[in-house]
């Protein structure tokens, strides 16, 4: 397929991008940006936060991984799962009863004003992070697809990426988000299941005979029971729980989808709709990652293989699509890769935009034109951010997905700390102690695995989150404030 052809699928796509943002950002006030007016139909808001958790990490990086990981991140799938439980039951009420923009405002209620800022920061780092990986995934393939036969360069991609994704959001924000977001995941399905329907019919499988292909191959292997592996199930399981917390639950990004929702039951039947669909999806990934490993076995497709294992295995979908799969599946492929190029960065640049002005900068009790300025240099400005993080990790190799749960182990587990502090205990913390132990928790973290690998072959994995976590919690409790009980702010009920 030529690079042209490919140029005039993205620009369509973008062209209804800018419908869909032009219809919905009529009558926008200024809190439309970032509340959405309240207003979000709760099934539209469920449908589209799959595609934005799905993003082009799940995208590429799952079916790809199942060749060195065989069927094993389902373990992790399976914490999330009871992970969204809780978000659904504890912490939407709070975020409702609370009436929150920024979710990081309940910090400040329970702690103080510096818990409050020191967990908004590391939301912004973690997000920065996390949105930059998730879109370098996706502008890799654009770049190899498209803009390399164009003669244009990975920097100017980046940028033209970061630019439309500006166009369609910096009106109306989360109140487009929404919709478009429902496009997008809408996409990144429809690229799988004529992915997944065009391999069974190359590899003339009947549809029985498909699932049993994928059953009985030797890549489906769900549980992992060697304690000192990164992969065994009790870490991935646990590790699933709490990164669900915490990068969906305590998440500006995710939550302030959700916020939209007309009211608090509405917004936790989003959360428990979108968790099921998102396992579901998620398995069929898995699913076709063993697909794609047999089409390239049957076809005698070569990979990259580095002292017997598979490597670069994100390049796999990619490869396979644009060059093996036919125009259908070429076309399909590029219209998801796009749409989880903008749906990975769109919502997250809106989210840290509305942090940081609620949290750093105190945008809610501007002016209305004062509100449009900075709202417009901050939205600027974290674009620069995630442009600089991306050119610093774009010759990164191998699954991206887990490099970025393995950051989120040591930049959410502060904030994961400091929730579960607060919701489960009244007690009273020295609030000016928060942000020392929130920063030397991570670093204490990353040695304690470091240690743990080199003494005793284990290896702390995606638990780093829990490890993070929980000595987060014990330096609250040391550094309490003996002379109150703090009986007068929210905990769970």
């Amino acid at each position: 397929m030529s690079a042209t052809l490919i140029l005039i699928i993205i620009a369509s796509y973008f062209g209804v991008l800018m419908l869909i943002s032009h219809v919905v950002s009529k009558n926008s006030s200024d809190e439309s940006f970032y509340t959405g007016d309240r207003k979000s139909p709760w099934q539209i808001v469920a449908f589209g936060m799959i595609g934005a958790v799905l993003s082009g990490v799940t995208f590429v990086s799952i079916p790809g991984m199942v060749g060195t990981n065989y069927f094993y991140y389902l373990q992790f799938v399976f914490g999330n799962v009871v992970g969204y439980v809780f978000i659904t039951y504890v912490l939407i009420p709070i975020y409702y009863d609370l009436k929150l923009v920024s979710i990081y405002t309940y910090l400040e209620t329970r702690f103080g004003i510096r818990a409050y800022k020191t967990g908004s920061l590391f939301f912004l780092i973690s997000q920065s992070f996390g949105a930059a990986l998730r879109l370098l995934l996706a502008v890799k393939i654009l770049q190899y697809a498209v803009f390399d036969a164009l003669g244009v360069p990975f920097f100017s991609t980046v940028l033209i990426v970061l630019f439309l994704i500006w166009v369609y959001t910096h009106k109306s924000g989360i109140k487009t988000i929404v919709w478009t977001d429902t496009l997008q995941t809408f996409f990144l399905l429809m690229a799988v299941g004529v992915t997944i329907y065009i391999v069974k019919s190359s590899l003339n499988l009947s549809f029985s005979e498909t699932i049993s292909s994928v059953v009985d191959h030797q890549y489906f292997k769900i549980f992992n029971w060697d304690f000192n592996s990164g992969n065994n199930f009790f870490k991935q399981f646990i590790s699933g729980v709490l990164i669900a917390v915490a990068m969906v639950g305590l998440d500006q990004n995710m939550m302030q989808k959700t916020l939209t929702c007309k009211n608090k039951k509405e917004a936790q039947r989003n959360i428990l709709t979108f968790s099921l669909i998102l396992a579901i999806t998620q398995f069929l990934f898995l699913g076709l990652g063993v697909m794609l490993y047999l089409y390239a076995e049957k076809f005698g497709i070569g990979l990259d293989i580095e002292n017997g294992k598979f490597i670069n295995t994100d390049t796999l979908f990619p490869m396979l699509s644009l060059n093996h799969f036919g125009t259908i599946a070429s076309v399909s492929f590029i219209l998801g890769i796009t749409a989880a190029s903008f749906s990975s960065a769109d919502s997250a640049l809106t989210a840290l935009t509305t942090s940081f002005t609620h949290d750093f900068l105190d945008i809610q009790h501007k002016s209305s034109k004062e509100k449009k300025k900075l709202k417009n240099r901050v939205l600027f400005g974290f674009s620069v951010i995630i442009f600089t993080i991306i050119m610093l990790f774009s010759q990164s190799k191998g699954d991206v997905i887990s490099m970025i749960f393995k950051v989120a182990g040591y930049t959410y587990g502060p904030l994961l700390g400091l929730y579960l502090f607060g919701i489960f205990t009244k007690i009273k913390i020295k609030d000016a102690a928060v942000p020392f132990i929130c920063i030397l928790m991570p670093i204490l973290t990353y040695f304690l695995n470091h240690y743990f690998i080199i003494w005793y072959e284990f290896d702390f994995g995606f638990m780093n989150i829990f490890v993070n976590a929980l000595l987060t919690v014990l330096c609250l409790i040391i550094f309490r404030d003996n002379k109150s009980v703090n009986l007068d702010r929210p905990t769970i009920k």
